[in-house]
């Protein structure tokens, strides 16, 4: 985030009020991420606090994985939806880093991933980074990473290569479209460490399959899980 942007939040906060990023109504001082109505009616998938789940699933034979989860559903026309998009494509990057806060507290007391050592966002090629002017996969994995109490990594691997957004693509396209874009480069910060690959939305895998295989021809002592923010109930059921 530019230091422009960072300002003008700051200043934004003092005069406008805070709101839920979900309902859009305002968030009372007490609450952090989104109000009290949302979070006992937010469609969570409790995936984290199940060692096999059916997100687990659609890694097998692709990825080996020790976790994989997901934090809510998501659902078309759901105001959740539209706050993924607000963070993704509006800037609200402080959004992001609060989902990601309230994921990676869910995700301690599961006590799965206990031995997570590093937290490593899907990285944005520079292009595409310097447009948006921020990646949200980054944010929500500072998030997760200060509730697990590990560091983040933004320098070991990085995407080499700019490819065509995997949004409206097939699922055919989809893998073609990230084979081989991502490349690890530091290699000593990762050996041997238990990662935690996180990313906002899961469709095919596709991209964070590419990140893990990546990774693992790099360095194959490494151990991998996987957290993204949200998934539908179709992706982690369909085949291919």
């Amino acid at each position: 985030m530019s230091m422009f942007s960072s300002l003008w939040a700051d200043v934004r906060s003092l005069f406008l009020p805070r709101i839920c990023p979900v309902c859009g109504g305002e968030l009372p001082p007490t609450r952090e991420v989104v109000c009290s109505l949302c979070e006992a009616t937010a469609p969570l998938t409790n995936l984290w606090l199940q060692p096999s789940n059916p997100m687990m699933e659609r890694f097998w034979g692709l990825l080996p994985v020790q976790h994989a989860s997901a934090l809510f559903w998501y659902v078309e026309g759901s105001p959740w939806r539209e706050a993924v998009h607000r963070f993704k494509y509006s800037g609200r990057w402080l959004t992001a880093y609060r989902f990601g806060r309230w994921y990676g507290a869910l995700m301690r007391e599961s006590g799965l991933y206990a031995d997570v050592d590093v937290v490593v966002p899907v990285p944005l090629h520079w292009g595409r980074r310097m447009w948006r002017g921020y990646n949200q996969s980054e944010y929500i994995a500072r998030g997760i990473a200060r509730e697990l109490g590990v560091e983040v990594d933004t320098r070991s691997v990085k995407r080499h290569r700019y490819n065509r957004s995997q949004t409206r693509q097939h699922p055919i396209q989809r893998w073609d479209n990230v084979e081989g874009i991502f490349r690890v480069r530091c290699t000593d910060a990762l050996r041997g460490k238990h990662l935690l690959l996180v990313d906002d939305v899961f469709t095919t895998g596709a991209t964070i399959i590419s990140l893990g295989e990546a990774i693992l021809q790099a360095l194959p002592d490494c151990r991998l899980s996987v957290a993204v923010l949200a998934t539908t109930r179709r992706s982690l059921h369909q085949q291919g």
